[in-house]
């Protein structure tokens, strides 16, 4: 029996530590580690979800994904890996094709690394991949009408989804908050989230890029399930038996390169 099994603060400081380092808890592991009930657990479980640090599913508790805040507070996170899947998604992009890029950090990435002349025609409802592009001659912008969603940092209102309708796009890179490999795809905000179902059913192609933060993690309002996704650019980092199940279930999985800093492992 572990010290903390005494001391239910410091037991919940540990796994709250846990979870907010993106690691998935089990309820019956927890009880076996500390020397306590599962039902001590699930009470430790219930007060931190009601902090808004995990949400409670059956069997223990996801961690919140840490994209919940604006787009403008998520800029500066994890640049030189969004920098890498974008480089890796820059491959699946060929000329001709109308491509819309959702409103996201990572999304907003691709936009800065796309070459002066393309060839493609670019559609978003994020002003800032807009600006980002257009001085670019090679690449036509458009960009959809409606309020802008300062969370989001993108039109998704009614108005941008109705005028998705013009376009026929051939491949679309979704935006998401966070990942779990058996829930799948989801959002902080109920409209974004709409919309890019709505997306999801227009483009004939799908990928989305996933920063090695977001997954295993959290968002209240569901996109789509694993399946709804074509393309996954992941980072090595990403877990084999993650890639695995991708493949396993019929979805394409691409590697960005790895990050030169870290020792192979």
């Amino acid at each position: 029996m572990r010290d903390s099994s005494r001391f239910p603060t410091q037991r919940k400081q540990t796994i709250r530590n846990r979870l907010l380092a993106g690691v998935p808890v089990l309820s019956n592991d927890l009880a076996a580690e500390f020397g306590v009930s599962e039902d001590a657990i699930r009470r430790d479980l219930r007060s931190l979800s009601a902090e808004g640090v995990c949400e409670r599913v059956y069997g223990g508790a996801l961690p919140l994904s840490t994209a919940s805040g604006p787009l403008t507070s998520r800029l500066n996170d994890s640049p030189a890996e969004k920098s890498r899947l974008a480089a890796r998604a820059l491959d699946l992009i060929c000329a001709g094709e109308t491509v819309f890029l959702d409103s996201s950090s990572t999304n907003l990435s691709l936009a800065r690394q796309m070459p002066q002349v393309l060839g493609v025609n670019i559609v978003t409802n994020s002003v800032l991949i807009a600006a980002a592009l257009i001085e670019r001659p090679g690449i036509e912008v458009n960009i959809l009408g409606g309020r802008v969603n300062h969370h989001v940092g993108g039109r998704v209102d009614a108005k941008a989804l109705d005028a998705l309708a013009e376009y026929s796009i051939d491949r679309c890179f979704l935006g998401a908050c966070a990942f779990d490999p058996s829930e799948g795809l989801a959002g902080f905000d109920r409209d974004d989230v709409i919309f890019k179902r709505g997306l999801l059913e227009m483009a004939r192609s799908t990928a989305v890029m996933l920063t090695t933060e977001k997954l295993g993690t959290f968002a209240p309002y569901r996109i789509c399930k694993p399946t709804g996704i074509g393309t996954y650019i992941l980072s090595p980092d990403a877990g084999q038996t993650l890639r695995d199940g991708l493949s396993g279930a019929g979805c394409r999985v691409l590697l960005a390169e790895p990050d030169p800093l870290k020792e192979p492992i």
